[in-house]
């Protein structure tokens, strides 16, 4: 019996480990199972037929807890990273003696995504929208919190960059002390009283770093003696908004919703996704619910006036703009044929390795709902034919 190499799976927490121990090197691929969105990319870009999937369903709907969404076999796993380069939403992890490592593309071996997501920094006005839009939690936004949102949060009118001016008319103050009474950025300082000259002497004393410009001491002034001008540097909040590309899976939410059309993405994935719903059983809605794109949803129903004679009222509807053609919905769906998935490119990089030129083949492919479950923990989708090369 060989001593070498060695090979297991272990779980802790969320990650299930395999392994494989070599003499001189300790492999380990890292499943993050829930991150996992079930959407067997992995499956089919491995090109030694290591993982399999799950019953996506049911595991991302946590009915069961017997499996995962995809199952990686320790023993026929190589340990190339060619799943951790093609997976999405950044669910798996290679590491080679503890340290995250991509042999494969040190030695220029196979391609990675051409990812584009860019924010333009002189669009941005530093909003939320997209930060609270993204399914995928892949917004950075580096921004102060202020009062309104945070009560722990800075004042509101430090956010904008402003130039103030302050001034009295020492002609006409009388010092009476009223500004200094209502603002806490005014300071009346009266000098000592003499009846040598029996007048009220003093300065009007003024914070700027204070000053929210409400102009209550200009209009609360007996005398008119204040005059508050209020200029404003810059017209955007302060920091910075970004996305984070590893948690990126390009939907394109951000960029269909920002009001100032400040966000360019461009989707690693082109292709049609089509739902019959004559097909698909009502009350199921598992496809909405592993969707990690939040592009499917349930329709608002049609009111009984509005049906036409022999019409079909769809209970899913999909909003392609938001779709990356991943294929969660596809292995989710009990149903035959409900769901047809058909990806024609894929965005990456300019290295066309012969490897990725196989897994490109089996990613084109056609592809339709028909779960079915062959042992348990392990499920079957429905093959509709292989892509035709050009």
């Amino acid at each position: 019996m060989a001593l070498f190499p060695k090979y297991s799976k272990t779980r802790e927490g969320q990650n299930v480990i395999a392994e494989q121990r070599l003499l001189k090197a300790v492999n380990n691929l890292i499943l993050n199972a829930e991150t996992c969105t079930g959407c067997g990319i992995c499956v089919d870009a491995c090109p030694e037929e290591a993982i399999v999937l799950g019953p996506v369903g049911a595991t991302r709907r946590g009915a069961i807890d017997y499996a995962d969404p995809v199952d990686v076999d320790p023993e026929k796993c190589s340990y190339c990273g060619v799943c951790v380069i093609m997976c999405p939403f950044n669910a798996m992890t290679l590491k080679i003696d503890g340290e995250e490592r991509l042999p494969i593309l040190e030695k220029e071996g196979f391609p990675q995504y051409d990812m584009v997501t860019v924010i333009d920094e002189e669009k941005c006005t530093r909003c939320t929208i997209c930060e609270e839009v993204c399914p995928r939690d892949a917004i950075a936004r580096d921004v102060p919190a202020f009062e309104g949102g945070d009560e722990a949060g800075k004042p509101r009118q430090s956010a904008l960059q402003t130039k103030t001016t302050f001034t009295v008319d020492d002609e006409k103050c009388t010092y009476c002390g009223i500004c200094g009474e209502l603002c806490p950025s005014i300071t009346v300082v009266r000098k000592p009283t003499s009846p040598e000259t029996g007048k009220v002497e003093g300065e009007v004393l003024w914070e700027e770093s204070t000053c929210d410009g409400c102009m209550i001491c200009v209009e609360a002034c007996p005398e008119e003696a204040i005059t508050l001008e209020r200029e404003f540097v810059s017209d955007r909040l302060p920091g910075k908004v970004d996305i984070q590309q590893d948690d990126c899976c390009t939907c394109r939410w951000c960029v269909e919703t920002c009001p100032e059309e400040a966000i360019t993405v461009e989707k690693i994935f082109e292709g049609e996704i089509e739902i019959y719903p004559e097909k698909c059983p009502g009350g199921c809605s598992t496809c909405v619910e592993v969707c990690p794109c939040n592009a499917l949803y349930l329709p608002t129903p049609v009111p009984a006036k509005d049906l036409k004679g022999g019409s079909i009222e769809p209970n899913i509807a999909i909003n392609k703009d938001f779709c990356i053609f991943c294929g969660a919905c596809v292995n989710a769906c009990p149903s035959e044929d409900a769901i047809v998935l058909k990806r024609t490119a894929i965005r990456m990089q300019d290295v066309d390795t012969d490897l990725f030129k196989d897994v490109k083949r089996k990613l084109l492919t056609t592809r339709t709902s028909k779960v079915k479950e062959a042992t348990p923990g392990e499920v079957e989708i429905k093959i509709l034919g292989e892509v035709q090369e050009a």
